[in-house]
C-alpha cells in the first residue's frame, strides 16, 4: 500500500542521502543504476543523476550498473576521506578529484575493472 501523499510504496524505496554544501552543491547516489535510463521507457531520456543536476545540483555522482556493497563502501569511505578539507568540512568543489582517488585505490587493491569504473561524476 502506498504511503499517504506518495505515489510509490515507501517500504520499497531507496533512501538517497544528499549532502548540502552551499545551495545544492553535491549529491552522491550510491544505489544501483542511478546514471542509467530505463529501456522500458525509451521516451524518458533522463536518469536520476541527470534529474538531480537539472534540479540544481552542481555535482552528482551516480552508478552505471549494479554495485557490489563492499566495493561501494570502499569507494564512499575513501571518497569522503578525500573530500573533507583540513578544517573538517566537506569541500564539494573537489568531488571529481575525490572520486578519482577513491577509484585509484580500488585499482591498487586489484578490484575487478567493472567495479572500479561503475561510478561517474556529472557536473562542474
Amino acid at each position: 500500500m502506498a504511503s499517504p501523499g506518495l505515489p510509490w510504496n515507501a517500504k520499497s524505496t531507496v533512501t538517497i542521502r544528499i549532502f548540502f554544501c552551499h545551495n545544492l552543491e553535491f549529491a552522491f547516489l550510491s544505489a544501483c543504476h542511478t546514471t542509467m535510463g530505463d529501456e522500458n521507457s525509451p521516451d524518458e531520456s533522463i536518469h536520476l543523476a541527470a534529474a538531480m543536476q537539472f534540479s540544481g545540483f552542481h555535482r552528482v555522482i551516480g552508478s552505471m550498473w549494479s554495485v557490489d556493497d563492499n566495493v561501494a563502501q570502499q569507494v564512499v569511505s575513501t571518497f569522503y576521506d578525500k573530500l573533507v578539507d583540513d578544517s573538517g568540512r566537506l569541500d564539494c568543489r573537489w568531488a571529481a578529484v575525490a572520486l578519482h582517488q577513491a577509484v585509484k585505490k580500488l585499482w591498487c587493491n586489484n578490484v575487478a575493472l567493472e567495479q572500479q569504473i561503475m561510478f561517474v561524476h556529472i557536473g562542474v
